[in-house]
């Protein structure tokens, strides 16, 4: 099993991996599909099930579908030249992806949110069709959101290979498909998890393209908790939140230096960088998946935490943090989960936690043991944990969630170097319970907005 660092942490926009980029990506996908095709087209259809019905609005997923189809991709997305597109296709009714001409696109006839009708291989589900002059189908492909803005094809998904390049772990010096497994070659190799992930990746790439790929996703998110710490002003989507990150983050400046300053005060800087991170993809800023965006404060406030707040961190290791902490990341989705929609938060930021918490203590010296041990103590600290966006917006619970999210992955870190590595729950064992836990979870729970805080909060 191999999934790149760079399937783990993509460039993209807010405010959801499953509901904004996986439809982009779909979008872009069909496009290049329907460009081979014998035929032209005359519109466009889509029909949005599951996930990405019940919280597509508030999700923002009709806009990410309409972008897709016009031929826009979450790394690349120019803010306002999307907005212009969407204004034109509200004007005209007309989409104009390159390289197949004007395709008549209505929103309001042509995108339908099929609350009834859920697709079989995953809750995020989606219809893409290519209509001739008359309106009937010519050419229609099912596409699914499986989390973090991987998208696969009905027959992908069918055969369990699509695009995730599985088939690759034949090709690299260290397979490993399990936490035990990932044990046993550091064992025999003397290497650590970093080094071992780091020789699977340049199997694929120079290690001068490693390294800049590396460097641009930490310049990422750190430019992205910088500008959420300078910003301010009501989140969009009607529930009326306020960017609070600013306001704790200059108090917190204000403070420094104080004597009477408490100790528990680090985790109001560790909240404030993923909150800040959050408000940004809230607002359908730029963010990093780490692994998805609802989850995308979590790793990014733990550097800034290491980077800021501890002695003797250094820059020199981010690559050991991001390499340790993607190769947690691809046990989960490969053994488990990553999507809201399928396994609950559990799945977004439980796994964003253990990421974080396995490249933390790695940074800070930890054996392969420990650095297992800190992802096992994260993930098994989130088990049971529900999706349930209020107003299906990527707001409340998900912003704060995240910011204890990242405290939980550093006190996770933290009780794992003061053992051993020894403990009795095995991280494939909570990698396997999060599985089992999100196949008996109530479809309530799961990025649907019908149970939980979403029923229980006044959302207007």
């Amino acid at each position: 099993m191999f999934l790149s660092v760079f399937d783990l942490f993509k460039l993209g926009v807010g405010p959801s991996s499953s509901h904004t980029m996986g439809p982009m990506v779909a979008g872009q996908r069909f496009l290049d599909a329907l460009r081979i095709q014998p035929f032209s087209a005359h519109g466009l259809r889509a029909s949005l099930h599951g996930s990405l019905a019940f919280t597509g609005k508030g999700h923002a997923t009709d806009r990410a579908t309409i972008l897709g189809l016009a031929g826009f991709t979450p790394a690349s997305m120019d803010r306002d030249a999307a907005e212009a597109a969407l204004a034109q296709n509200r004007e005209t009714g007309m989409l104009h992806p390159q390289g197949l001409g004007p395709l008549a696109f209505d929103p309001e006839r042509d995108l339908r949110f099929d609350y009834d009708h859920a697709l079989p291989g995953h809750a995020n589900g989606m219809v893409l069709s290519a209509v001739d002059a008359q309106g009937d189908v010519i050419f229609r492909q099912v596409y699914y959101s499986i989390g973090g803005g991987f998208v696969m094809t009905e027959e992908e998904l069918a055969d369990k290979a699509g695009a995730m390049r599985t088939d690759a772990s034949a090709s690299v010096p260290h397979p490993f498909a399990s936490a035990a497994e990932m044990l046993e070659m550091a064992q025999r190799s003397g290497k650590s998890i970093a080094r071992m992930k780091e020789e699977n990746e340049l199997c694929f790439r120079s290690r001068a393209e490693l390294q800049a790929g590396l460097e641009r996703i930490w310049g990422a998110m750190r430019d992205c908790i910088d500008r959420g710490l300078s910003a301010e002003g009501i989140l969009p989507g009607g529930l009326n939140v306020r960017r609070r990150a600013k306001a704790i983050h200059d108090a917190l400046q204000a403070e420094r230096g104080l004597n009477m300053t408490a100790p528990h005060v680090v985790n109001d800087w560790m909240s404030a960088y993923a909150m800040a991170v959050n408000e940004e993809n809230a607002d359908g800023g730029q963010v990093v998946t780490a692994p998805t965006n609802g989850a995308a404060g979590t790793v990014p406030a733990v550097i800034r935490y290491w980077l800021d707040h501890v002695p003797g961190a250094s820059e020199r290791l981010l690559p050991d943090f991001l390499l340790t902490a993607a190769a947690v990341g691809g046990l989960i989705k490969h053994n488990a989960s990553i999507s809201g929609a399928e396994c609950g938060c559990q799945a977004e930021v439980g796994s964003a936690a253990a990421m974080a918490a396995a490249g933390l203590a790695a940074v800070l010296g930890g054996t392969p043991q420990q650095v297992e041990n800190a992802a096992e103590i994260a993930l098994e600290h989130h088990l049971g944990m529900t999706c349930d966006p209020v107003r299906g917006l990527v707001q409340v619970p998900c912003i704060e969630r995240n910011g204890l999210g990242a405290i939980k992955a550093v006190a996770a870190a933290s009780l794992a170097l003061r053992g051993d590595g020894s403990h009795i729950v095995p991280l494939d064992a909570a990698i396997e319970t999060m599985r089992q836990t999100g196949r008996d979870m109530s479809d309530k729970y799961k990025e649907t907005s019908l149970g939980g805080l979403a029923v229980n909060v006044p959302n207007c």
